[in-house]
């Protein structure tokens, strides 16, 4: 017995080790880091309970890796973590419910050879997201099957941790509950336990509530912004295509798992995740969510497949089977690999191969529209370079504690602020969290303007009468970024006070929210 554990969880540390191998081969050091990361890696620098689109658990992340030096292995760290311990619960949920070393293994690789591999590679909430919906379905099964109601206080700690991560966790909770509801489970509702854990886990994320309330929530712009930009773009049946595309070579498994959660008898006690699956489907379809807001939903659905089949599939001539479901997920992964969705190669070679893909779904942006590349490509490339061309001309300038480098968005802020060789040069934006930490107090004699290329003031009509000299001090062109060229302007010797100015425009900008 003690052979067989140490051979089970030797495979696993195997399926650990090469999910990190494979997430850090996936990417190449021809991109820079994505705007999205660029904002999260810069929330370290202002701690706090909330910032506008996200609440504070990416913060807490960046500010440890900023204290481990901020160097690129561990901002890529840390979502490969989070993957990899999603196998490691996924394997504990089969363990749970009495899967063989075959389901053990048929899950692991599902997981690992998903699309995963590419949530995995950004430092954003995805990663984190997708772990704490796995750990709260394991819990629930934990649940289900003692009927110990510590698992509901843990639950309740699972949710709020991934609140304070991604407020995507509350659809979780959306199309759990009526699945309980119409279920034997039902009789949770009447347990004075939920509801102290209801408490707990309300305490837990009160003080990002209490942060939301105290700036006028400003989330709920943000979902306005989110749904009048991309939201109302998404296409019900294009987010259902998606549904069976993100653990396709796991697709046979995850079938069985809804069919063995209806008539199999050793799973009748979580006939609520069938419905669980349904409801929470059907609410996104609903609300016309981005379809990756629902990959957290599918590991669990692999384990328990993965053990229904490893149950049934016990004769010999069975064998082969067997073998086929733990090769589908990885021959299903090379063909994705080689399309267009891993930066492992240059924008040059996706150009090229994207021209055969035209009509891809993956090509298309939020507002419907398609694009050359990747979309996450574009937004990786030229930040470095920007940060370059600023730093130059900042040298250049007098007195540097005096210089306002003012960006049109948070990306172009955050790649500055991360790719400077000069720490003591901070760039800002009204754009996205940034807003809140422009300097209103700060004496400013020289600005620097960074802008959008599609900016039709180009000759600083607005700036020039308040400056001695108003000048396009460089360009950073990079027709596979998304914006190809991004001007950068010098305005030097104020001759007004450029703080209240400032101040003036941060105001009416945060009355708008």
């Amino acid at each position: 017995m003690k052979d067989n554990l140490t051979k089970r969880n030797l495979i696993l540390l195997a399926f650990v080790i090469l999910k990190f191998l494979i997430q850090y081969v996936l990417r190449s050091s021809y991109y820079d880091l994505h705007a999205d990361e660029l904002l999260y890696l810069d929330q370290a620098n202002h701690l706090a309970w909330g910032y506008f689109s996200v609440p504070p658990f990416m913060s807490w992340i960046s500010y440890l890796i900023h204290t481990l030096g901020g160097s690129l292995f561990w901002i890529k760290f840390f979502p490969a973590l989070f993957g990899a311990l999603t196998i490691v619960v996924v394997w504990k949920a089969v363990e749970e419910l009495g899967g063989s070393l075959f389901a053990l293994v048929l899950s692991a690789t599902g997981v690992l050879f998903s699309a995963l591999l590419l949530l995995n590679i950004y430092y954003q909430p995805n990663s984190f997201d997708v772990l704490c919906w796995t750990m709260f379905y394991l819990v629930m099964i934990k649940y289900f099957k003692t009927n110990n109601l510590k698992w509901i206080y843990i639950a309740a700690l699972i949710f709020a941790i991934g609140f304070l991560n991604k407020y995507n966790i509350i659809f979780l909770i959306i199309g759990f509950l009526p699945a309980v509801l119409i279920t034997q489970h039902r009789n949770l509702l009447t347990k004075k336990e939920l509801y102290f854990a209801i408490i707990l886990a309300l305490l837990v994320i009160f003080p990002n509530l209490l942060w939301q309330y105290n700036n006028n929530f400003p989330f709920i712009q943000h979902l306005n912004e989110l749904k009048s930009s991309q939201l109302d773009h998404v296409s019900r049946l294009d987010f259902i295509k998606f549904q069976l595309l993100f653990f396709l070579g796991s697709l046979p498994v995850i079938v069985a798992a809804l069919y063995a959660l209806l008539v199999y008898k050793p799973f009748k006690n979580y006939k609520t995740f069938f419905w669980v699956m349904v409801f929470t489907l059907f609410v996104f379809i609903y609300f016309r969510a981005n379809s990756y807001y629902a990959m957290g939903l599918y590991p669990i659905y692999i384990a328990f497949g993965a053990v229904f089949l490893g149950h049934i599939l016990t004769k010999r001539w069975t064998k082969l089977l067997k073998g086929i479901l733990i090769i589908l997920p990885i021959l299903f992964f090379i063909p994705v690999y080689n399309v267009v969705i891993f930066s492992n190669k240059t924008p040059e070679y996706f150009v090229n191969k994207v021209q055969k893909h035209q009509n891809s779904d993956l090509l298309r942006r939020e507002n419907g529209n398609n694009h050359p590349l990747y979309q996450d490509f574009e937004i990786m490339l030229g930040w470095r370079a920007l940060a370059e061309k600023v730093d130059s001309i900042c040298s250049e300038l007098p007195n540097l504690d005096h210089i306002l480098i003012l960006c049109d968005d948070y990306g172009q802020a955050g790649a500055i602020n991360y790719y400077t060789k000069n720490k003591n040069i901070r760039a800002h934006s009204y754009h996205e969290t940034y807003i809140d930490w422009v300097p209103l107090d700060k004496k400013i004699e020289n600005v620097v303007l960074v802008k959008w290329p599609y900016d039709r003031d180009r000759n600083r009509t607005k700036e020039t009468p308040f400056f001695d000299t108003v000048y396009l001090a460089d360009m950073r062109v990079n027709p596979y970024a998304r914006e190809d060229t991004i001007f950068i302007y010098v305005l030097k010797g104020a001759k007004i006070d450029v703080s209240e100015v400032i101040k003036d425009e941060v105001n009416e900008l945060k009355n708008r929210r």
